[in-house]
């Protein structure tokens, strides 16, 4: 093995290790901070470092433009959102015409903390978009070019996340979703865990964000040299399967389209900590859909895609993989510990209390059947049982 060889397989080792930080150390962090939204986080971070724009379909409120601010702040990275209405100018995205330069009839765009100098971009009521913006966006978001006039600009951006509470009811506006390689739903937090919001959300308000930065933004940039450096061997035959089974349920998928999921399903292997790709990586493919009614046809097919996965056991899968829907047993865990609290402080609870109490001990006893690890299931049946005796009823 020559030298220039042995410096490869060590920048490709490397790679690897610093895909596999960026899941632990931003966003893990980033999960206990943002509570109920640990599917967003993973789909950030998946897009990141594919180089994908992730769209996000919620109302106002649910800490879309937060996270995105959040996850700049942990690469050192520049951060531009804006709100756009039907009546937005390109000057209020890119920037204006430098004054100084057009006197001598030249045109500038000065685009001091503007989207041309931001690394990470969102874009609230993307769908808001009029035709004066549509053409430049685009180029931005396929591209990551901002061309004006003869003035053309290479952005630094790494990606662009959008969001609206609405989908696209017109082929203009389809042509701008389709940028948007991924897409998911942010809603508001299930009723069991609004307590756990309100003090997550007390604490972010008593800080500015993260105490440091995490990693540098040339560490994003080099896994972009390096993800097709990713081995999809492995993943090529049952990706290919499952792509026929996804037209065949009606679900439109381009060839552009199919290879450029390729680099998400790789992303997904890098975060792992992987430079060989699984076929529990193509859990991306979940977040393909199109409308709302297509999310449910699509889980299923792929969910049947993941299970039959036969990779050997000792492959670090990502927890995406391991269903859309499993519960978060530490949360479980800490509102069993709150309703024990309570119970200790007051032992005399209304009885319209102990009544809601024990409606929310059966609602976490329900969801603790279907934590997949054994020993904290077990934990928290004990748990669960404790509760029971003690509010006076039996399970």
């Amino acid at each position: 093995m020559n030298l220039h060889q042995t410096e490869t397989q060590t920048e490709v080792s490397s790679g690897a290790e610093v895909g596999l930080r960026i899941a632990r150390d931003v966003l893990e962090p980033m999960k206990r901070r943002f509570v109920g939204k640990d599917e967003v986080i993973d789909l950030l971070g998946v897009s990141l470092i594919g180089r994908e724009n992730l769209f996000i379909l919620g109302p106002p409120g649910t800490a879309k433009s937060a996270l995105v601010h959040d996850l700049a702040r942990r690469f050192d990275g520049t951060a531009f959102d804006y709100l756009l209405t039907s009546f937005t100018e390109p000057n209020e995205l890119f920037g204006p015409f430098d004054i100084r330069k057009l006197r001598d009839g030249e045109l500038t765009t000065n685009t001091e903390g503007m989207l041309p100098e931001a690394s990470f971009v969102f874009l609230d009521e993307l769908l808001n978009a009029n035709s004066a913006i549509l053409n430049s966006l685009l180029m931005v978001l396929n591209e990551r070019v901002f061309r004006r006039g003869r003035e053309t600009r290479q952005l630094p951006l790494l990606m662009t996340v959008g969001a609206s509470n609405r989908l696209p009811d017109d082929d203009a506006l389809g042509a701008l979703f389709d940028r948007f390689l991924l897409r998911v739903v942010c809603d508001n937090v299930e009723e069991e865990r609004l307590r756990d919001v309100l003090d997550a959300g007390w604490q972010i308000e008593r800080g500015t964000g993260p105490d440091e930065v995490t990693l540098r933004i040339e560490e994003v940039e080099r896994l972009h040299r390096l993800i097709h450096a990713v081995e999809l061997e492995d993943v090529r035959g049952p990706y290919v399967q499952l792509v026929h089974r996804l037209r065949h349920a009606g679900i439109a998928i381009s060839d552009r389209r199919a290879v450029k999921l390729q680099r998400l399903i790789a992303a997904s292997a890098l975060l792992c900590g992987r430079m060989r790709a699984a076929p529990s990586d193509m859990w991306v493919m979940r977040f393909i859909w199109d409308t709302r009614e297509q999310q449910e046809v699509i889980g299923e097919i792929v969910d049947n895609a993941l299970a039959a996965d036969e990779s050997a056991d000792d492959v670090r899968k990502h927890p995406r993989a391991m269903g859309t829907d499993a519960p978060d047993a530490e949360a479980i865990a800490r509102e069993l510990n709150d309703i024990a609290a309570r119970l200790e402080q007051d032992d005399e609870l209304p009885e319209h209390d102990r009544h809601f109490l024990r409606d929310r001990v059966g609602v976490l006893s329900a969801r603790s059947q279907w934590v997949t690890d054994e020993e904290p299931r077990q934990f928290l049946e004990q748990k669960v049982s404790q509760l029971w005796e003690r509010l006076g009823t039996g399970a």
